[in-house]
């Protein structure tokens, strides 16, 4: 199959599960501040490698995921009704922590931004 059309699809299945996630899941374990990072879709289209990304503490996304996985086929059925598509793909959720760990990076950046500052002052 052709690799844009696996990407298009990729692309469509993350803003359906989306707005799914922010709109149409009442599971009190997800947290509110959940997001999909990223998608992708098999060749086949039958999985879908859903990257989950929650702004919390650990319990909170341990929690989330295990709320994704008990709304998963709520989810596949609210993908096949969203997007027309022969086999509506089974998602896999998997815990993305890229973002926590760009923004620890970061904080890191700025501590050795301010000794910098701190060591060329004291010239």
């Amino acid at each position: 199959m052709n690799n844009k059309r696996i990407n298009r699809i990729s692309e469509e299945v993350k803003k359906a599960i989306s707005y799914i996630i922010s709109n149409d899941l009442k599971d009190p374990r997800i947290s509110p501040m959940t997001s999909v990072t990223h998608v992708e879709v098999t060749r086949d289209l039958r999985y879908a490698k859903v990257y989950i990304s929650v702004l919390g503490k650990e319990k909170e996304k341990k929690d989330t995921i295990k709320g994704l996985e008990s709304a998963k086929g709520f989810i596949r059925k609210e993908i096949g009704n969203k997007i027309d598509l022969r086999y509506v793909p089974e998602p896999v959720f998997q815990l993305d922590e890229s973002i926590e760990h760009g923004i620890y990076m970061s904080k890191l950046i700025d501590k050795v931004n301010e000794k910098d500052k701190r060591g060329n002052t004291d010239e």
